[in-house]
């Protein structure tokens, strides 16, 4: 089980510090800046199996390396929303035998904002009388949190209210909200984020034309970036992603921002003529009208393919967001022939864990 000392978590974010600067000395970057997480309380989602011992219920978690139950009383990481509830709704469970049986996972999302959703899992089906005991345990948590509840079985889910949270971040000191749906990505430091979107709109300050950013999802990136460019044009595949970012861009006011529903590999084919896409004709938009000199690029764990490297590398500037350092170093070492790495950056999403969300900003040799 990891261990989390609040007391030493600059220790640990300085050795995260030296071992980015040793990955990526051999492309000689500028200066790393390292932008740092609250010590506690930082993470907004959070998962728990639950574990039945007669009439007693707990939260645990496995040991990845015994694979031991770990009870779970105070989750550190999580935030201070997330830990208030976790008891008392265990504990309004326990009362009811209809709520807890074959009840095996809690999830919780909650917002800097103050809103929490809340999944339970179960191994069975739920009856009528399930959604009436779940409302009545809604109305009476909903006294003190602002919460909605849903549950889920094999091919069956319940949504008593709604099944998404509405995010509110501030960066550079303007408000942005983001609609956030259960069981679809979102950033899950939403201190740090925060951090991520102030300095992804400081390093474009300065670019001129619009902006493409392909693997948008809900738009984290395109609306906080959309008022340094004339027009936005975003990508992203998931229909429930896509969706959310429509809601975004209007909750937002944006006017300059297109979302699209194509996977970047798809994107390439759009953009290089090689294909005509029906999604395209259907949201009536012409990518010849659109003059992208800066791209934004978060990609999954596996990195670029050779093809996106190549479409990505015909643009002057790229903001590179990166959560694998490894596949990072790997097509920096073909984006670093044709650009230079003006800004590097360090955001420590993960406190206490060898993971780490990369910034790059590069511009055109």
């Amino acid at each position: 089980m990891i261990e989390m000392h609040p007391d030493n978590y600059q220790s640990q974010l300085d050795d995260k510090a030296a071992r980015q600067r040793e990955t990526f000395k051999k492309f000689s970057p500028p200066e790393l800046e390292v932008f740092d997480s609250p010590p506690e309380n930082y993470r907004l989602r959070a998962e728990f199996r639950v574990w039945h011992d007669g009439d007693d219920l707990d939260y645990i978690m496995f040991d990845q390396e015994t694979k031991q139950k770990i009870k779970i009383d105070y989750f550190l990481p999580g935030s201070k929303l997330i830990n208030e509830i976790m008891p008392i709704l265990i504990e309004e469970v326990k009362k009811s035998k209809l709520l807890r049986f074959k009840l095996f996972q809690v999830d919780f999302l909650s917002t800097l904002s103050g809103e929490l959703l809340v999944s339970l899992l179960y191994h069975r089906q739920l009856s009528d009388e399930w959604i009436a005991e779940t409302t009545a345990l809604k109305a009476k948590l909903s006294e003190r949190f602002n919460i909605s509840i849903i549950g889920r079985a094999k091919k069956q889910k319940v949504v008593l209210d709604r099944e998404f949270v509405v995010e509110e971040l501030t960066v550079a000191g303007k408000k942005l909200k983001y609609k956030q749906v259960e069981n679809s990505f979102t950033q899950p430091n939403g201190i740090v984020n925060q951090k991520m979107l102030e300095w992804s709109l400081d390093v474009t300050k300065n670019c001129s034309g619009d902006l493409l950013e392909l693997y948008c999802g809900n738009g984290n990136f395109s609306i906080a970036l959309a008022p340094n460019f004339e027009k936005v044009l975003a990508t992203e595949i998931s229909k429930s992603s896509v969706q959310s970012a429509q809601y975004n861009i209007a909750e937002n006011g944006l006017d300059n921002l297109t979302i699209l529903r194509l996977s970047a590999e798809e994107f390439t084919i759009a953009i290089n003529g090689e294909r005509e896409f029906n999604r395209l004709k259907a949201a009536k938009v012409d990518l010849s009208t659109f003059n992208c000199n800066t791209i934004v690029v978060d990609p999954p764990r596996a990195g670029l393919d050779a093809e996106t490297i190549k479409m990505v590398q015909g643009y002057d500037n790229i903001v590179y967001i990166s959560c694998s350092p490894e596949t990072l170093s790997d097509n920096l070492e073909s984006l670093s022939q044709t650009h230079n790495i003006e800004r590097f950056a360090l955001f420590d999403q993960f406190p206490y864990t060898h993971h780490v969300e990369s910034g790059v900003y590069l511009t055109k040799k």
